[in-house]
């Protein structure tokens, strides 16, 4: 077992073996057994304490083979000292880096290659790790948790730091300073939290603060928090909780108790007077933003404020910011939140406005929308409608063991009560309408907030006010905490051999859902299979007349048609449609994709006679209304001038353009261009609806609570759907490439640059040559340890990342791989992508992946029919693509007998790294001459674009020769000074 200790000076990194050896792990004890009682909503579970302080939570469900596996530790930013911000958002980093048995990147790997699942998060209050898994796996699961959290410190090497150090950077260029609005909540926060506040400073930190710290600060905050007695594991699923207590004991029962912590105490925060402050930014739409402190997480009026920012806008199309903004035209969002978090929260009104209104319109708009809601108040039939939506979400929140978990180790964590969410319930269920009015008035009536102008760059004469406040400036030099010093690293001793991987159980039993099939004599077919884990009902309606089959002249009247199927009918009007749903906990929303416009129901069981009653409407009853067309139009075309300020919506854009060729509808994103959707009349919209709205080209899906025999008497309204022939043309398919070429478009000062590489391929299909080419590209680009994302993210740091995979419909199919790149490396990412890519065409899979690949993808089956939206996908499959569920035992069988040569044949056929479309989107002035000149030496030429992806300058490669192809590198051993160098057998 390999011990690296880089900074021997430094005492806390040397291990210290003086703990007396435990050959028995300590006794688990059962302090809590919960049980379901009749039709009560409840997660039941046992919560047993470890002598380490380690709580574990264990929740059994048999209805599915898979397990979760959560360990959340009450750590987030909100631990963190001023001027050492980002840590615990760090850490969720380096805890997939490998521990003394895990190796580096191992963890991704395992876990892919058990077929499972796995991610981090953090956020103010704690950081989370989990994976879903076949059940199988439990024990693996459970010893890589367990070893990084009693195991991880020596592995922590300075190299390693580096290079998440670069990819917390490139996250936050990615999800921050290229974003638009992405500075937003930073902003606010420095202004409305008093300095040092530990919410004062956003999760993923700041750069001057990652610059600034070592791999030793990292070392000490883990040492500080990251004990058993400050984590909480939850294993829920398919799982005997006998078995799990004894694997807990093995693996964690021995790892030393952490240094004690306490909860940080509420905050009461306060602010004088309203604090105007503004910022400049890439976008279209100016933002103005209120903020007003309020309570904390858990609490009677955070539950009242919830209500109120719900009966502000919410979803319903009758509320007074839909009506005073959406409706009347002056905006194309208007936004009521309350995100509460442990310490503190704040109520929040957000208001994006057209570039035509400034934002001191929006702000005395704003100040009049809750004036008319203290003259309006509150009625019994708004708290009705909160309520019922509540329940349902609720209900629907528990339908995976990933969400029962996570629940349950919230409700802990926060609350000290997994049971907590009898108690959540009722908090919600009994707010009345004097609890509204009372936080309305206690929060936000006349009470000062801090106000926020996000305006377009150049035009400062936008912003609400001239700014009154300056948040002031950061510590950056504040003494290290005395809760820091003399921290031990002492490692657990164990009478078993932790670096040997446990082996997984037997393979479970894979469910593929039941189902029943049924055809009407209108020619609509219907899929279904019931469910009754919960009391809920999941319909999909796809009406096959999307995007794909538009008149290019009029692109986008498919997202039209679908907006307008969401508003009024001719009985009812938008406002009353959206109060019925509300009332009843139940959700109807219509969407236009590139093939269906498709109708999404969801529906507590004991509801659906009703909602059935109100789909019914909205299908065959649209209004049409002039002016809700009108409204929607000009949010379309408001929308698609705004894309041109996303840099990855420019990126996709351009390159679909490139891709299906400048007449080809599917050149165009289903939003449509701003010249196709300018020709769509109210006429043809409703002409469109005419001739294409029909059965025969109609699929419905059923998922939930509900059989066959008591469905079809409920949709009688179907069965009346007169049948029309549908008359439809393709467009064509789109023209192979000659040539790999660069198409670079300018975004200036952009803080990443946008990749996107691919070529046309060949239509989906379940079992021939599309799927035996996603088998081939798994191990390239298909998930986080394929050798795009390898290299690009883990080895360089020069993305967050990376990945490549083909994307099939049953009409055509491509190639395509993204990443956005670390502004500074641009011209290197090209260049490497390139030989990746031509590597792995050249000389194909090694024996080792192509064991990963059959092992990871033959073992994931088991996850992919628990949740209602996946066994929802999997029957439309069906009926799409004129299957039946034998074809995952056939994919099983190619998975299994498929060998090295065939997919290496695949990597030949499949990838033409010399036909490809590389599209660049990035900051000219810095990257271009970079671009230019690592394209010339691989032989490409360079063609500059224009956002609209219209030519502007070519530049002809120096020579038309191909690149000299290097000895590959080495992806499994990492060995770089000698590639060719030997590996040993596995």
């Amino acid at each position: 077992m390999k011990k690296m200790l880089l900074f021997p000076i430094l005492l806390l990194t040397t291990a210290l073996f003086t703990q007396v050896p435990a050959p028995v792990a300590p006794k688990a004890k059962l302090v809590q057994t919960v049980t379901k009682k009749g039709n009560e909503i409840v997660i039941p579970y046992q919560r047993w304490v470890l002598p380490n302080g380690l709580t574990v939570l264990i929740h059994e469900d048999h209805s599915d083979p898979i397990v979760h596996v959560d360990m959340t530790y009450h750590v987030g930013s909100n631990r963190e000292q001023p001027g050492r911000s980002g840590f615990a958002h760090f850490f969720e980093h380096m805890m997939f880096q490998g521990s003394d048995n895990v190796a580096d990147e191992e963890h991704f790997r395992i876990v892919t290659e058990c077929g499972g699942t796995l991610n981090g998060t953090t956020n103010l209050d704690r950081t989370n790790y989990f994976e879903t898994l076949p059940s199988n796996m439990l024990e693996i699961g459970l010893w890589l948790e367990a070893d990084r959290m009693g195991f991880l410190l020596d592995a922590v090497t300075q190299q390693k730091f580096e290079i998440q150090r670069s990819t917390v950077k490139n996250e936050r260029g990615q999800n921050y300073d290229n974003r638009p609005y992405g500075l937003v909540n930073e902003k606010v926060i420095a202004a409305l939290y008093p300095k040092n506040h530990p919410y004062s400073w956003p999760t993923i930190g700041y750069i001057e603060d990652l610059n600034r710290v070592d791999v030793n600060d990292l070392k000490k905050f883990f040492l500080r928090w990251y004990g058993p007695n400050n984590a909480v594991l939850t294993v829920a699923g398919d799982v005997d909780p006998k078995q799990v207590i004894a694997l807990v004991e093995k693996y964690y029962g021995s790892i030393p108790r952490g240094p004690e912590v306490k909860n940080l105490p509420k905050s009461s925060v306060s602010i004088d007077k309203d604090r105007y402050i503004s910022y400049e930014d890439n976008i279209r739409f100016p933002l103005l933003q209120f903020n007003w402190p309020t309570a904390s997480s858990f609490t009677d009026d955070e539950a009242a404020l919830d209500v109120l920012a719900n009966l502000l806008s919410g979803s319903s199309k009758g509320s007074i910011f839909y009506n005073n903004f959406i409706k009347t035209n002056k905006a194309v969002n208007a936004s009521v939140s309350n995100p509460s978090s442990e310490l503190h929260g704040r109520f929040t009104v957000t208001v994006l406005p057209y570039p035509m209104y400034n934002l001191s319109q929006m702000d005395s708009m704003i100040r009049s929308a809750l004036i008319e809601f203290e003259k309006k108040g509150v009625s019994d039939e708004d708290l009705k409608k909160f309520k019922a939506t509540h329940e349902a979400d609720v209900i629907n929140s528990l339908s995976s063991v990933s969400g029962k978990a996570s629940q349950l180790a919230a409700y802990f964590t926060f609350t000290g009560n997994a049971d907590f969410i009898k108690v959540d319930l009722q908090r919600y269920q009994k707010v009345t309408k004097e609890d509204v009015m009372r936080v309305y008035n206690k929060y936000i009536k006349g009470k000062p907030a801090v106000i926020i102008s996000v305006y377009p760059k150049g035009k400062p004469e936008m912003k609400a006010k001239e700014d009154t406040y300056v948040s002031p400036p950061r510590d950056l030099n504040t003494p290290e905490s005395e809760e820091y010093k003399n921290l031990k690293y002492v490692k657990a001793k164990d009478s078993f051999d932790r670096s040997k991987k446990p082996q997984p159980g037997p393979n479970p039993v894979i469910k593929v859902p039941d189902y029943w099939q049924e055809t009407l004599p209108n020619g609509l077919k219907l899929i279904g299979t019931r469910s009754d884990e919960l009391p809920s009902i999941t319909m999909q309606i796809n009406i096959e007349i999307g995007h794909r089959f538009e008149d290019p002249s009029k692109a986008g009247i498919a997202n039209l048609l679908a907006d307008l199927l969401n508003e009024s009918t001719q009985k009812t009007a938008a406002e009353k449609i959206s109060d019925q749903l509300e009332l009843l906990g139940s959700e109807i929303s219509v969407s236009a994709g590139l093939n269906d416009i498709t109708y999404t129901i969801n529906s507590l069981t004991k509801n659906l006679d009703a909602t059935l009653k109100i789909l019914e409407e909205m299908m065959f009853f649209p209004k049409f209304d002039s002016l809700e067309f009108k409204r929607s139009k000009k949010m379309i075309l408001e929308s698609i001038e705004n894309q041109k300020t996303q840099p990855t919506v420019i990126a996709d854009n351009v390159f679909r353009k490139l891709m299906y060729g400048q007449g080809s509808v599917l050149s165009t994103p289903v939003i449509g261009t701003k010249e196709s959707v300018g020709q769509v009349s109210l006429e043809d919209v409703i002409a469109y609806y005419n001739s294409n709205f029909s059965p025969s080209v109609t699929n419905v899906v059923v998922v939930g609570d509900v059989s066959k025999e008591l469905l079809l008497p409920k949709i009688e309204f179907l069965k009346k759907w007169n049948n029309k022939k549908v008359v439809r043309s393709l467009p064509p398919a789109p023209a192979p490439v000659n040539k790999t070429t660069v198409y670079f478009v300018d975004k200036s000062k952009a803080a990443q640059t946008e990749f996107r590489f691919g070529h046309p391929s060949i239509p989906y299909d379940a079992t021939g040559d599309y799927y035996k080419s996603t088998l081939m590209n798994f191990p390239l680009g298909g998930g986080f340890s394929g050798r795009i994302n390898l290299f690009i993210r883990e080895e360089k740091g020069w993305a967050y990342n990376a990945y490549g995979f083909f994307r099939g419909s049953k009409y055509d199919g491509s190639w395509y791989a993204f990443a956005g790149i670390r502004a500074d490396a641009t011209d290197s990412a090209l260049g490497e992508f390139m030989r990746i890519i031509k590597e792995y065409h050249t000389t194909g899979i090694t024996e080792k992946e192509l064991s990963f690949t059959k092992n990871s993808i033959g073992q994931s089956d088991a996850l992919k029919f628990e949740q209602p939206g996946q066994k929802a996908g999997f029957l439309l499959r069906l009926l799409d693509y004129n299957l039946d569920k034998t074809y995952i035992e056939k994919q099983g069988e190619i998975l299994k007998t498929i060998t090295k040569a065939d997919l290496d044949a695949y990597a030949k056929k499949m990838l033409q790294p010399e036909n490809m479309i590389i599209t660049v989107v990035g900051d000219k002035e810095k990257w271009y001459a970079g671009i230019e000149k690592k394209a010339k030496e691989l032989g490409y030429e360079v063609v500059e674009l224009d956002a609209d992806g219209n030519i502007i300058v070519k530049v002809p490669p120096k020579e038309e020769k191909k690149e000299e192809i290097k000895p590959p590198y080495n992806y499994e051993t990492k060995d770089k000074k000698n590639p060719k160098k030997k590996k040993k057998k596995d």
